[in-house]
C-alpha cells in the first residue's frame, strides 16, 4: 500500500492526517514518525491476518446465505405495473396521500431487494 520510502518523506503532520483518514492509531509513541510509518505499513497485512484468523468482518455460514437467497425469493418479482410505478417514483413522482404511504413502502421493498440480492451476489463470490 504505502512504501517506507513514500513515508519517510512526509512530516510528522501530514503521517498524522494519513492515520487519521484510515482511523489507525500510531504504535508507541506518537512524536516519532517511525510510530506513524511502522502503523501505516502494517495495516493491511495485518487486516488480512484478522480475516484469515476469523476475527472482525467475517463470511457468512452457506446456511444464512441460504436463508437470505429464501427471503430473496419470498420477495418474488414486482409485476409490470409495480416496475412501472418504481420507475416514476424513482423520477420523484409521488402519488396523493393516502397512497403515497404505499408508493413508498413498494420503492422501499424494491431497493431492499436490489440491495439484497447485491450482497448475495458479492458474498458468493467467496
Amino acid at each position: 500500500m504505502f512504501t517506507r520510502t513514500e513515508l519517510e518523506l512526509l512530516t510528522i503532520q501530514q503521517l498524522r492526517i494519513l492515520c487519521n483518514r484510515y482511523g489507525l492509531r500510531p504504535t508507541g509513541n506518537s512524536g516519532y514518525k517511525v510510530s506513524y510509518i511502522t502503523t501505516l505499513m502494517a495495516f493491511p497485512i495485518l487486516a488480512l491476518q484478522q480475516l484469515e484468523e476469523g476475527r472482525g468482518l467475517k463470511v457468512p455460514s452457506f446456511i444464512n446465505l441460504q436463508v437470505m437467497g429464501t427471503a430473496l425469493d419470498e420477495m418474488n418479482t414486482p409485476t409490470d405495473e409495480q416496475i412501472a410505478l418504481i420507475r416514476i417514483s424513482m423520477e420523484g413522482r409521488r402519488m396523493n396521500y393516502p397512497d403515497r404511504y404505499n408508493q413508498e413502502k413498494l420503492l422501499a421493498m424494491y431497493h431492499a431487494k436490489v440491495h439484497l440480492e447485491e450482497a448475495i451476489d458479492g458474498l458468493s463470490r467467496q
